[in-house]
């Protein structure tokens, strides 16, 4: 049982390292975008280009973030299990 519960523990552990490691290539690369943007734009009034790929990467970052952080207490068979229990 307790070696089932570390099991547990570390996958958890392991999702939200992940997470964190996704979320710091989340900001450098969009950092990055946005330079070239700064940089190559005259004036600072083209069309703001990096907002697609920030966007489109932003919604699987906090799919990754629900998962790791809230998906263990909503997907929960338990949770299930007691809601079903008390029903009766």
């Amino acid at each position: 049982m307790q070696n089932e519960k570390d099991k547990a523990i570390w996958e958890i552990a392991q999702a939200r390292a992940s997470f964190k490691r996704h979320l710091f290539s989340y900001v450098v690369v969009n950092l990055f975008l946005n330079a070239i943007w700064f940089i190559s734009s005259r004036q600072h009034t083209s069309y703001y280009w990096p907002i697609w790929p920030m966007l489109g990467w932003g919604i699987g970052l906090a799919m990754h973030y629900f998962g790791a952080y809230h998906g263990d207490k909503v997907f929960s068979a338990e949770k299930e299990y007691e809601k079903l229990k008390n029903k009766s």
